[in-house]
């Protein structure tokens, strides 16, 4: 019996008793590929040296300093490295202990800001259909997962949604790459002006979409329009990386490879490699300037923010990754990766798309290809994947996403950095057995 309220309160869970490299291992010595980096956060593996020592050295020195009182100095290390390496104009940081926390604090920053500058009828925020933000209420009412959010409707602030960059689904047939994209940024702009511009804060989304529609990539110059559009109403930008965010599609920030930055950016998940719970923030400088001139405070806090324990391990897992260039491996083994996908699911009846960066990948699962419909979400698909996954050895992070109010399912994978090419091509193998065992009695 367990006196834990589990995610599901009637499974059975394995007990996880230790890790090394990409592996986890239980109680009863069985050994688990981590292939989704638990749900994409275990960017470095399990149990890295250098990590643990500098947790160990941080710990003989100070725990917990509370922000109210103290800064510490690996907080402030910290800091500095987010901001050298962040995109142009950001230039503070504050640090949460995970990717919701994260969002609730942006949000707020948001809000904030226009008040600070003289602005407070602006209270409106616009983000994405099929997206998420997280589980606390203010980040799940700017989350566009409508089965997340069915139950706790009433509790929901007020926001508003536009369909994704979301090319599989969206792209009507025979449209060019260019002008889908006008059409789905200016769905944007036309959302701006049906509530006014001037009472709108902030648009939020995730630069590559992470769990709730799988690892999708926006299309062309969707992001430099989006930016674009921002900067012509006065809209902030909140651009989520806390799944896509700090390495996992091959370069520090996903942002880089639109050619944009954010105004307000959250990461967490990579950032500290499930090593500890933290997560952070990072603002522009006049974001920053309107606190520190105005009010002379952002009205948010928590207990355990800034945590040096936190800090010292984040700082060594973003050490690691730049000493031993992991960055280039993401792309060199997401590429192998990409092709092994490909090679083993490009036919496969019951995949319809194949998506994603760097090591952060999803196939969606189809009825039928032609018609992109998908299973009846009473099969719960995803469950079943899952199930046959681990029954092999393998960890994946299927979801059941939600498309045009219809359940469909994907499964997500990201992988640790440091994953080597005959893991890659295990990953495939093992994946391909599980999919044909859970769809064996759900055709």
């Amino acid at each position: 019996m367990t006196h834990i309220l589990h995610r599901s309160p009637n499974a059975v869970m394995p007990v996880a008793v230790s890790g090394s490299g990409v592996e986890i291992v239980d109680a009863d010595g069985r050994r688990y590929l981590d292939a989704s980096g638990g749900a994409a956060v275990s960017c470095l593996g399990h149990g890295h040296p250098d990590v643990l020592a500098a947790m160990r050295r941080q710990l003989d020195a100070l725990a917990y300093a509370h922000t109210g009182f103290f800064t510490t100095e690996v907080a402030e290390r910290l800091a500095d490295r987010l901001i050298e390496d962040a995109p142009p104009g950001l230039s503070h940081v504050y640090l949460v202990s995970g990717g919701s926390e994260a969002i609730e604090a942006a949000l707020k920053m948001a809000r904030q800001y226009f008040v600070e500058m003289g602005e407070p009828q602006r209270r409106h925020v616009i983000a994405r259909r099929q997206s998420y933000h997280g589980n606390t209420l203010g980040a799940l009412a700017v989350g566009g997962n409508a089965w997340r959010r069915a139950q706790f409707e009433p509790l929901l602030i007020e926001t508003h949604h536009i369909d994704p960059c979301y090319a599989y689904r969206m792209q009507r047939e025979g449209e060019t790459d260019a002008d889908y994209v006008a059409r789905a940024a200016q769905a944007l702009e036309d959302k701006l002006l049906e509530i006014g511009p001037g009472r709108v804060i902030a648009f939020v989304a995730e630069t590559v979409v992470g769990a709730t529609a799988g690892a999708v990539p926006s299309v062309g110059d969707y992001f430099k329009r989006i930016r674009a559009i921002c900067d012509r109403y006065g809209v902030l930008l909140i651009l989520d990386e806390v799944m896509c965010g700090m390495g996992r599609t091959g370069t520090l920030h996903a942002c880089e490879q639109e050619g944009i930055a954010p105004d307000l950016m959250a990461v967490a998940k990579g950032l500290g490699g499930g090593y500890q719970p933290i997560g952070a923030v990072m603002l522009t400088q006049r974001i920053f300037e309107a606190f520190a001139n105005g009010s002379g405070a952002f009205q948010h806090g928590h207990t355990y923010m800034g945590h040096p324990m936190a800090a010292a391990a984040a700082l060594a897992v973003q050490d690691v990754i730049r000493r031993d260039q992991l960055l280039a491996n993401v792309f060199g083994m997401g590429a192998r990766l990409e092709r092994r996908l490909k090679e083993r699911f490009e036919q496969h009846p019951f995949v319809g798309d194949i998506r994603g960066r760097g090591l952060f990948w999803a196939l969606e699962l189809v009825k039928d290809r032609f018609s992109k419909r998908p299973f009846d979400p009473a099969a719960k698909l995803h469950a079943r994947i899952k199930r046959e996954a681990m029954d092999r050895g393998l960890m994946v992070y299927p979801m059941g996403g939600t498309v045009d109010g219809v359940q469909g399912d994907h499964v997500l994978l990201a992988p640790p950095f440091v994953i080597e090419g005959s893991q890659v091509d295990a990953i495939a193998e093992r994946l391909a057995a599980s999919l044909d065992a859970a769809l064996a009695d759900v055709r």
